[in-house]
């Protein structure tokens, strides 16, 4: 009897469940920017119009989806004047610092005129979907296409809006 009472009232304690990145035990584990930190990643991001971290470098990515990133960029058109990237392998504070101050726990981390975007993932989606082309274009990063550059664009490939 005993036993099964103990039993009952510790066993929630103990059960492993998904914790999402909203709630009290994951914030309890996270660790606090300082200010200064903070400041300092707010100025990268700041700085350029569009500002990646990743692992590696542009020339030299590291891991499959930093790469994947800066090919989604080029194809994108973004100018090298615009961008600007930062390798979180070379700086493990930095490296745990932005996966904090984005509330994002992956890398590499895309921020377009100081905006968070998303990571590779999201960066793909809007690629494939034209939002991208649509932000990018918004922003001034890219320039929006000519009426002859639209007219070569084969209709399968025109996004919604453009058809018709």
């Amino acid at each position: 009897m005993l036993r099964s009472a103990v039993r009952t009232s510790f066993l929630p304690l103990f059960r492993t469940t998904p914790t999402s990145f909203g709630s009290p035990a994951f914030n309890v584990a996270r660790r606090f920017l300082s200010q200064e930190t903070r400041n300092m990643i707010q100025s990268a991001v700041s700085s350029t119009p569009v500002v990646l971290f990743m692992k590696g470098d542009p020339e030299q990515p590291q891991c499959g989806f930093s790469r994947a990133a800066v090919k989604v960029l080029e194809l994108q058109g973004v100018p090298p004047e615009k961008f600007r990237s930062f390798n979180v392998l070379e700086d493990s504070e930095l490296r745990n610092a932005i996966k904090e101050f984005s509330d994002w726990p992956t890398i590499p981390q895309l921020y377009v005129d100081g905006e968070f975007v998303g990571g590779c993932d999201i960066l793909l989606s809007m690629h494939q979907s034209g939002e991208l082309e649509q932000l990018l274009e918004k922003k001034g990063v890219i320039p929006p296409l000519t009426e002859a550059e639209q007219a070569a664009i084969p209709e399968e490939h025109k996004r919604p809006s453009e058809s018709s």
